[in-house]
């Protein structure tokens, strides 16, 4: 099995309906609910490109943009950014869309950080991504400059 497709994409998309118990009292979705949503896409895209067991290291930043409500379908668009040693970046958008009306607004936007590990915890390799195609290079260059100021902090 690839870990990627023909094209290269290695990603994901999944989608789930916001329930009453996803949600605080006035119907809006838990932050720490999409959080948990963004690290589990994160965490297939991480473990099918590397096929070892993957651990998140860092969440680099998520920034909210609008709320979530009981109903909406929320689904989460994520792809790898960039491979070093042992490590990979994943980049998860979050968008929601209401069932009423279809229409669908940006959420949130995050990048986390994964590592390979073996059976004891320890990071092993993963091979290199390469990044081909405008899209791909440019968020592998926007990767790599996050990676640089994470190092200089």
């Amino acid at each position: 099995m690839k870990s990627c497709n023909e094209e290269g994409f290695c990603g994901t998309v999944i989608s789930h309906v916001m329930m009453p118990y996803h949600a605080n009292p006035a119907g809006n979705v838990n932050g720490g609910v999409i959080m948990q949503l963004i690290d589990d896409a994160a965490f297939v895209i991480a473990g099918r490109y590397a096929r070892t067991n993957v651990v998140t290291a860092s969440i680099e930043r998520i920034d909210f943009h609008r709320p979530v409500h009981v109903g909406d379908l929320l689904t989460l668009k994520g792809c790898l950014n960039m491979t070093n040693h042992s490590s990979m970046e994943i980049g998860v958008r979050v968008e929601g869309e209401e069932f009423k009306n279809g229409t669908i607004v940006h959420i949130a936007s995050a990048y986390l950080n994964f590592v390979s590990v073996d059976e004891n915890g320890r990071p092993i390799p993963v091979k290199p991504y390469e990044a081909v195609g405008e899209d791909r290079g440019r968020r592998y260059q926007e990767a790599m400059q996050r990676r640089e100021d994470r190092r200089q902090r």
